[in-house]
């Protein structure tokens, strides 16, 4: 064999690389043939890294796919969660729902609490490990949610919802005991629900500028106060934000 064929070699590979369109492969081909004679890495080695490298790289581009599709607002993940803020929730119990064994089953999950205690946090969460999964994850407000119940089957698939309303106060809501009766009971026939009891997030990030009694949580039920003007819409159970 002559002093040229590994170069020759390298050459054919590279354009192997370029017409299977494997990008991460052809950027780390040229240190290759240097890490063998060095004795780093054998030939089966080689496969396996060019391989490795290029899948890892299709599979993040398919999951910022999948995550664009899905219309997450904010990417967020469980890592990224401070369970320690709130001793209410059982972090095994929301590991286990990372497992997405309540796709398998059409669950609904529902995640209940006051404002800014996470609820979105995890639920984004979740919709990350499903897409990583493959499983295909969509975002959409409560009303348009309303919409496609009342046109679809419920149980073909899992949903999270989450919201800081108790559902005795869904008919409040809706404003129509019936709808809310009958929303609730499609949403609670396979259904998971976690309350958050704990403190707000957002709260704790300014608590040196809360007075004391709102630090102790008195900041969720403030006082009535009398408004000019029109009176306030009804709220509706946040299936976005919190």
């Amino acid at each position: 064999m002559n002093s040229t064929a590994p170069s020759a070699r390298v050459d054919s590979i590279r354009r192997s690389l370029v017409s299977l369109k494997m990008p991460r492969a052809l950027e780390i081909l040229d240190a290759t043939p240097r890490r063998i004679e060095q004795g780093q890495i054998d030939g089966i080695e080689t496969n396996d890294e060019l391989l490795g490298e290029e899948l890892s790289l299709r599979e993040n581009h398919r999951v910022k796919a999948a995550l664009r599709m899905a219309r997450l607002p904010v990417v967020k993940t469980l890592a990224g969660y401070d369970f320690s803020f709130q001793p209410s929730l059982d972090k095994n119990r929301i590991l286990a729902l990372a497992g997405l064994d309540f796709i398998e089953r059409a669950e609904v999950v529902h995640l209940l609490g006051p404002p800014g205690t996470g609820k979105s946090h995890i639920a984004k969460a979740l919709a990350v490990e499903a897409v990583r999964a493959g499983k295909a994850v969509y975002f959409i407000p409560l009303a348009d949610l309303i919409a496609q119940l009342a046109k679809a089957r419920y149980e073909r698939g899992a949903m999270i919802l989450t919201s800081n309303r108790g559902f005795a106060e869904w008919v409040e809501v809706f404003g129509d005991a019936v709808v809310a009766t009958a929303l609730l009971d499609r949403l609670l026939h396979h259904a998971v629900v976690i309350q958050i009891e704990g403190s707000s997030y957002r709260m704790g990030e300014h608590a040196a500028l809360v007075p004391e009694n709102a630090r102790n949580g008195a900041a969720f039920n403030p006082p009535p106060t009398r408004r000019r003007g029109r009176p306030p819409k009804k709220g509706n159970p946040d299936p976005e934000y919190g």
